[in-house]
């Protein structure tokens, strides 16, 4: 499994919504790319519900893309997001020294890997109200350890990801205002890329959002 780093943003970036009717030169073919405005149009709107909700349903950190590395999945992900590169220790645990990393939330760099948590970007909780419920076991693990499209899994501060918890756009949006149109896309491709419905106000919130932000297109691929 490839993870699709911030190419997927530059990619999208660089594409026009004319452009988002085929691939580009060297993109996947199931790449879907929208502006904002038109993404949110797409999300199926549906009533939430928590019930029989539990964060053991979404089994994580599995062993990652590669299950030789000695890394987690969210080993897997600090790596992958370091500005600055760690160096990786040997054997069990996948110890990370030294890197930096930035958490574009709240526009701080951080130089310890355990000050960070990985955050999905759709809640747990979120996605089961959206309709992961529905889903068998195996297809909640892949959600929970979403290597394939970065915006999925996101290395942000601790401080920042708890937070947020498991609130949606409608309650909860990054403290750091030059972020707020990336959590959008990211937010929105999520949920597409994993057929995930929204309720009405957070359906809301994410059309005002999409106001504010018409530069901002929406990269993703479908989940399998």
């Amino acid at each position: 499994m490839i993870r699709l780093v911030h190419g997927l943003a530059v990619l999208a970036l660089a594409l026009s919504p004319v452009a988002a009717a085929g691939p580009a030169h060297g993109a996947p073919a199931d790449l879907v790319v929208l502006p904002l405005a038109d993404s949110v149009a797409a999300l199926p709107l549906r009533a939430e519900s928590r019930d029989g909700y539990t964060r053991d349903a979404f089994r994580h950190w599995n062993t990652g893309a590669d299950p030789t590395d000695g890394c987690s999945t969210r080993g897997e992900v600090l790596i992958a997001e370091a500005v600055t590169a760690p160096v990786v220790g040997v054997g069990v645990g996948c110890a990370l020294t030294g890197g930096t990393w930035y958490s574009y939330y709240d526009d701080i760099t951080v130089t310890a890997a355990s000050s960070l948590d990985i955050d999905h970007m759709v809640p747990l909780a979120e996605a089961w109200d959206s309709g992961a419920s529905t889903w068998d076991s195996a297809r909640r693990e892949a959600y929970a350890n979403d290597l394939a499209q970065e915006s999925s899994l996101v290395a942000v501060t601790a401080r920042s990801n708890r937070s947020k918890a498991d609130q949606d756009p409608a309650q909860w949006l990054p403290p750091t205002p030059g972020a707020v149109c990336r959590y959008t896309s990211e937010w929105t491709a999520t949920k597409l890329r994993w057929t995930l419905t929204a309720d009405q106000s957070e359906l809301d919130r994410l059309n005002e959002l999409a106001a504010d932000c018409t530069e901002t297109l929406v990269a993703y691929i479908p989940a399998p």
